[in-house]
């Protein structure tokens, strides 16, 4: 349950308004509505006065960052402040931070890094449960028996698994060597040229507003320190936090253990040794997870959990009656 202690009830919505009440933005009429006894910012007021009560996509939210925590889940985070839930406890203002110490720039980006852990898993899930969910009707509709089913979908589950976990091994393994060699070459030209890197992290600070001398008096005290300096120009310069570059193996294993979570799911009948109406079961499993798994995305996305869902179940369903239909085909064709 989420409370709002009683200083914030009255203190979120007086300071709203009081930036409503002096915002240039707002001509003297508008002002009038906003602040009036009768106005939005009334309304405002009498909205946190009441029993907060969170919608439930604020509770899944939150029962994901007690799991998880939050260094997981911040695209679904990006994702609700883009819909107008704002899940953040503090004020941010318009436009990129300018810093006015070295310890705010040293960490400015500490953690800034969006870790897609959680929406990679649930990506390679569906990736898993749409291909073998496709393989067993394409199986099936060439009017093979359950064992057939099986042991293709085994065969292809096992296949599909180790492929993904290999292209995803060999994907972030390049990507780390390409860091790791982008910033080798900003550590020699710190050790070779001081001055010029300094010049360029005063040029990065004066493009965010950062007066001309401060910006140059930064960037000296940056460097003057080699790890501070190598540290800071790749986050500020090259956009990389070297903190968090990736581990090939984590990734490749999330993967394995993601599409074959979601591969299984259309084989539970077929693997649990249930004869009759396997087919129908599996399909109906496979529904049921493509609408979860389309509801589940929504919180990536910032759109209505029901239209996510009902939209990953069309895309599924078409393609499984598309390749029940070629199996078919090629059934007829070879009897």
């Amino acid at each position: 349950e989420v409370v709002i202690h009683p200083i914030e009830k009255v203190y979120i919505p007086e300071m709203i308004l009081g930036q409503l009440r002096t915002s240039s933005n707002y001509d003297d009429d508008e002002k009038r509505i906003v602040g009036g006894t009768n106005g939005y910012g009334a309304k405002l007021v009498n909205i946190f006065s009441e029993e907060f009560q969170p919608s439930t996509r604020i509770r899944v939210i939150a029962w994901l960052i007690r799991t998880f925590g939050p260094e997981y889940i911040k695209p679904i985070l990006a994702a609700a402040k883009i819909r107008g839930l704002s899940v953040y406890g503090s004020q941010r203002q318009p436009g990129h931070p300018i810093h006015t110490s070295v310890e705010e720039v040293g960490s400015s980006h500490r953690n800034s890094g969006s870790n897609g852990g959680l929406r990679a898993a649930v990506f390679g899930v569906n990736d898993g449960l749409v291909s073998i969910a496709c393989l067993v009707l394409g199986v099936a509709g060439a009017a093979a028996g359950s064992e057939a089913i099986l042991l293709t979908g085994v065969a292809g589950l096992l296949a599909g698994a180790f492929s993904m976990a290999a292209g995803e091994y060999i994907s972030m393994k390049s990507q780390r060597e390409m860091f790791e060699y982008q910033i080798g070459l900003e550590r020699d030209e710190l050790a070779e040229y001081p001055e010029e890197e300094a010049g360029e992290l005063a040029l990065i600070y004066m493009a965010r507003g950062m007066p001309e001398k401060e910006a140059l008096a930064l960037g000296k005290k940056m460097i003057a320190d080699p790890e501070v300096g190598l540290d800071t120009l790749a986050r500020e310069e090259l956009g990389l936090n070297p903190d968090e570059l990736g581990s090939p193996w984590t990734a490749a294993s999330s993967s394995f253990i993601a599409f074959t979570l979601g591969g299984a799911i259309p084989l539970v009948p077929y693997l649990i040794g249930i004869k009759s109406q396997s087919l129908e079961i599996s399909i109906g499993l496979t529904a049921f997870s493509l609408f979860g798994i389309g509801a589940c995305l929504s919180l990536f996305t910032g759109r209505g959990a029901f239209m996510g869902g009902l939209r990953m179940l069309l895309i599924g369903g078409g393609a499984g009656l598309l390749t029940y239909g070629i199996g078919h085909l090629m059934g007829a064709n070879i009897s």
